[in-house]
């Protein structure tokens, strides 16, 4: 690849003195949720064009946080422009159901324009969906709508050799053959429960995999996912807005209920010579993963198990459809097998694969039936693979080597293994991509005292430009006005009852001699997440530190990146360790001379909210009041692949099912509880909360609420975001007798 550019223009704005003036202002609950963003400009899904000759991104406005237009770089000359601008070019029309809530799964649900583009191979133009049409953008400033029926479009894409653009419409595969000509649906009985090329809700929700469809890299073949909803039961889900509701009937599939029925098919790009893949005679698997060998003559299918304790790579013949094993991982007792998105198929017919088979997360080679570990030790690999240089045999990812608060880009020889270099600087929380040759990066970093920043950097590391510097000093960053009073965050760990290491997080305000501070303690507690880090927390902890409370965060027994034995304690026993390593947490605030014992309050969502409920439970009278957000109150109402994978079947372990929720024992609060939720909510289903209102209610246990028409499992957006918080830190105030 040619040279790079050394001082390429740059998103944010040049360093510049800070302005005294400014720093005088304090922050409000307002601001923190108006814009601009306080964290400065935040770019999403940076890329490298194929030629390597522009990077495009997605950039939110400066009057408008959550709308994001596409803006591309030359990176000859670094000058930046706008692709396409989303109100120039949408339409305004409303999104459809499928789309809110496939953006709801991507945790996206709030942003507005384009969230989406795809690169074509010859790096001359950009796919873009936008509000129900597809638009193909030239980086020569022209911008056509393609051709296609009217209504909603999913999943749209260019295939990989450039001959097509295709999509999902009326639950069909639509292919387009980028010629011209007219798009034809290759697949025709996508109606009712049937759906071609989309993802099953649990795929969505709980693998991480948004797509249904896969083109092989010659463009000869494309792999289909068909699904049958049929056997999923129904959820009667009433979105509940402000003014009217709508039914919408969901076919949810709680744990212990069936799924839906998957089937992998590969056709030609017409839709002909269609064969089913061969995924074993156990219809009730999980279609984890697809990918395509380098040479497009081998589809590599990761199939996982109902129980999800053995994950198996299956080698499939694409003119056939008929497989053969190539591995298998499988759980060790009492645990599970985690996915990872780090399978890929190299050149040479090797394959790099991630396990945790040593009990850690670590990159590993197949290769002649044979595996050769590439990375080892105590600290974990993410799931994950960032980039691979071939001709220099060098592998590239994200892991916490030095040190659990941190997250670097490392390097290894998978050829030898062994040496693991470190690429980014110490003391930050890192994300990258690269391109296809592995030979150049695009990092995304942060810390507490600086807001995400994006650099250019080459296969050593070395940051050839800044993309998007950020920088929290210059005078006209939104947050340089709020720096006099930003309070840096301190880090510590305590010890679980069985001695294991637990990190916690801390910002106070300025302390006083002999005073006592009332703490906000939030929480998540859930497994396959790591809260404690050395990342930009963002304005509301400063906001919640402004007001005068000690801000806190601990990550319990059972969150991840600690090792496979530290994430399994919560096998079949969900709402047990995690409740004594937060209980700990409180009781080490209250050691501490400068925090208030009778003022330590309570705060999560999700999963916090249900962790919230099991604390005010199993520990009356720790915590002076708490708040739980659309929490889940029983796991039968959760979904399968999530649950079962830590709890079990309940229809073979109903005692840990009994023991896990947080109706049996909700007449044990005692304390004052604010329980909110969003009445649209299609992932932890509102039934959750109304099944535990009503408890109470009969219970006679006293209790305030705060239910949102419309909103969904996040709660927020213009104006609401603010409602949500006073309605919370009005509450807190009253019960802790706390002063604005």
């Amino acid at each position: 690849m040619r040279k790079w550019l050394v001082g390429l223009a740059m998103l944010g704005t040049p360093l510049m003195a800070n302005d005294a003036l400014a720093q005088t202002k304090g922050l409000t609950l307002e601001r923190v949720f108006a814009s601009p963003d306080l964290n400065g400009p935040q770019p999403r899904a940076a890329k490298l064009s194929p030629d390597g000759k522009f990077l495009t991104l997605l950039r939110n406005r400066a009057d408008e946080k959550e709308r994001f237009d596409l803006w591309a770089m030359d990176t000859r000359t670094g000058e930046w422009r706008m692709l396409v601008d989303s109100k120039k070019v949408g339409t305004g029309a409303a999104l459809s159901e499928a789309e809110k809530m496939q953006r709801e799964r991507a945790r996206i649900g709030g942003s507005k324009g384009i969230v989406a583009y795809d690169w074509a191979p010859d790096g001359k133009s950009v796919l873009v969906p936008l509000e129900g049409e597809l638009y193909r953008a030239g980086i020569d400033g022209t911008i056509a709508k393609l051709p296609a029926k009217a209504g909603p479009k999913l999943n749209a894409e260019v295939s990989p050799a450039g001959g097509y653009v295709s999509w999902v419409q009326d639950q069909n595969l639509v292919v387009l053959g980028a010629a011209g000509g007219e798009p034809r649906a290759i697949t025709d009985d996508g109606r009712g429960t049937v759906h071609w090329g989309e993802a099953e809700f649990v795929a969505q929700e709980e693998m991480a995999r948004f797509n249904g469809y896969w083109w092989s890299p010659d463009d000869k073949y494309v792999a289909v996912e068909r699904f049958d909803e049929a056997p999923v039961g129904i959820v009667t889900r009433a979105a509940i807005g402000a003014e009217g509701t709508q039914l919408f009937q969901q076919r949810y599939p709680k744990a212990g209920t069936p799924n839906a029925k998957v089937a992998l098919y590969v056709m030609d790009p017409q839709g002909g010579h269609k064969v089913a893949v061969d995924l074993g005679a156990d219809a009730d698997i999980y279609l984890a993963r697809v990918d395509w060998s380098q040479d497009g003559r081998t589809l590599y299918v990761q199939r996982q198990n109902r129980e999800q304790t053995v994950l198996d790579l299956l080698q499939v013949d694409p003119a056939t459809g008929k497989s053969i094993l190539l591995f298998s991982e499988k759980a060790r007792a009492r645990s599970w097998v985690n996915l990872s998105k780090a399978l890929t198929p190299l050149g040479d017919g090797s394959l790099l694969w991630w396990s945790e088979r040593d009990g850690h997360g670590h990159l590993y080679r197949f290769a002649k039936g044979k595996f050769a570990q590439i990375t080892k030790g105590d600290w974990e690999v993410t799931p994950d693979i960032v980039g691979v240089d071939e001709a220099r045999g060098r592998v590239f990812f994200l892991g916490n080597k030095d040190g659990v608060l941190e997250r670097h880009l490392y390097s290894a020889d998978y050829r030898k293994g062994g040496a693991v270099t470190r690429l980014t600087e110490a003391g930050w929380w890192n994300e990258a991509v690269m391109d296809l040759s592995g030979t150049h990066a695009i990092v995304k970093r942060s810390n507490p005292s600086q807001p995400a920043q994006t650099y250019l950097a080459d296969a050593s590391g070395k940051r050839i430009a800044w993309v998007n510097e950020n920088a929290v000093t210059a005078a006209d960053h939104p947050y340089n006005a709020y720096l006099a009073g930003h309070r840096e965050r301190s880090f510590g760990t305590i010890k679980a009852a069985d001695g294991s290491v637990l990190h916690w997080e801390m910002i106070t305000p300025k302390l006083e001699p002999g005073r006592k501070y009332p703490v906000f303690f939030q929480h998540y507690g859930g497994p396959h997440a790591q809260q404690v880090s050395k990342a930009w927390g963002g304005a509301l902890q400063q906001y919640l530190v402004s007001r005068g409370y000690i801000w806190f965060q601990l990550d319990n027994r059972g969150s991840a990146n600690r090792g496979v034995d530290f994430e399994s304690q919560i096998w079949h026993a969900m709402g047990s360790v995690e409740v004594e390593d937060q209980v700990a947490g409180a009781n080490y605030l209250k050691s501490l001379d400068y925090v208030d014992p009778n003022k330590v309050v309570t705060y999560g969502w999700s999963y916090g909210g249900y962790m919230t409920l099991k604390l005010l439970e199993k520990a009356p009278g720790v915590f002076a009041a708490g708040v739980a957000g659309a929490p889940v109150t029983k796991w039968e109402l959760y979904d399968t692949h999530y649950t079962e994978r830590y709890m079990g079947d309940p229809n073979k372990v109903p005692e840990a099912y009994k023991a896990s929720d947080n109706i049996g024992e909700a007449a044990k609060i005692a304390d004052p509880m604010l329980l909110i939720h969003g009445m649209a909510d299609d992932n932890v289903v509102f039934e959750n909360s109304t099944a535990l209102a009503a408890t109470l209610q009969r219970a006679e246990v006293p209790f305030e609420m705060m239910f949102y028409p419309g909103h969904t499992h996040k709660v927020g957006g213009p104006g609401i975001s603010v409602h949500l918080w006073n309605t919370i830190l009005d509450f807190l105030d009253r019960k802790t007798g706390a002063k604005r």
